[in-house]
């Protein structure tokens, strides 16, 4: 089929989040990808160039490989259903709840899909009590930044206070959870398909930034090595809280499966990293979908206000 079918199509990769270089890298190997299959792509930097130049240079179609804010939290999308540039991934509503993890979980547990305890603090928590009901080790991040940037993991009360400054200085909300011992997943949706579940093994602690984008020794498994019907179980609720968002088109959702057994649902990320190290063409990979069958794939499935 003619990949003249898109039109002109404007890769949107960069901006002006924290995750900005590692868009511009899922960016790149997204243009390569459309470009090797005919698609006349262009690279659009927002932090560059004003958003209206994408009707001034008559972009028929955006893939967005933006990441974090003003890329993934509703603001682009909503600006290209203004223009009625179609795009790539979730709307506008699907986008703003899913980059927010505090309302993401709300709406998780609304329906039954298990996600860690949490609270959101401010300069004015009573830290002790916090401690108290979610129990330590916890989990401080930023509630609307991606990539893991800003997060601690506190071990003893003491360190709480300094952790809250540090995931605030990226965000004004803060959240505390409950820390999960267990097993790091991600499950990946595209369209109305879960993907085979990649399992993460880190050399340290914490699947954080370092060990998502800069270390060697973080180890990834697809096949995850679950038990089938434990893994389609795992799907299934994924599905769901891809579902419960509003979601469209692509998402990865990120968990852990405690030692116990039970999974435990963090996050949804609506415009997944597409980078060598990156999950969702790893999983793609082991579904049978090499890497440019699946940037076609995302394009087709574009999003039209």
């Amino acid at each position: 089929m003619s990949e003249h079918r898109f039109g002109k199509v404007a890769v949107l990769l960069g901006g002006r989040s924290a995750e900005r270089e590692i868009s511009l890298q899922s960016g790149q190997a997204v243009l390569e990808a459309l470009r090797r299959n005919g698609v006349d792509a262009h690279p659009f930097d927002p932090a560059e160039k004003p958003l209206s130049a994408l009707q001034d240079e008559k972009f028929e179609r955006a893939h967005i490989a933006l990441h974090g804010r003003f890329g993934e939290d509703g603001t682009i999308q909503g600006t290209l259903e203004l223009m009625g540039i179609p795009y790539t991934g979730s709307g506008v509503m699907a986008s703003a709840l899913a980059m927010d993890k505090w309302r993401t979980k709300l709406l998780w547990q609304a329906v039954g899909v298990h996600s860690p305890r949490s609270e959101i603090l401010t300069e004015h928590s009573d830290f002790e009590s916090v401690v108290q009901r979610l129990g330590l080790p916890l989990i401080i991040k930023p509630a609307r930044e991606g990539s893991t940037i800003g997060l601690s993991k506190v071990e003893k009360a003491q360190d709480l206070v300094e952790a809250y400054r540090l995931a605030a200085e990226h965000d004004a909300m803060v959240m505390a959870e409950e820390f999960i011992a267990g097993t790091e997943l991600t499950a990946a949706i595209l369209g109305e398909s879960t993907l085979p579940l990649v399992r993460i093994e880190v050399a340290g602690e914490l699947y954080d930034y370092e060990a998502k984008y800069l270390s060697d020794e973080t180890r990834y498994f697809c096949p995850c090595g679950l038990p089938e019907e434990q893994e389609r179980a795992i799907q299934e609720q994924a599905l769901l809280a891809f579902r419960v968002l509003g979601c469209e088109g692509w998402a990865r959702i990120d968990l852990i499966l405690s030692r116990e057994g039970g999974f435990y649902f963090l996050e949804a990320n609506t415009s997944p990293g597409m980078t060598s190290h990156s999950l969702v063409p790893m999983a793609a990979r082991n579904a049978g979908l090499e890497f440019d069958a699946l940037v076609l794939k995302i394009l087709e499935l574009s999003h039209v206000g």
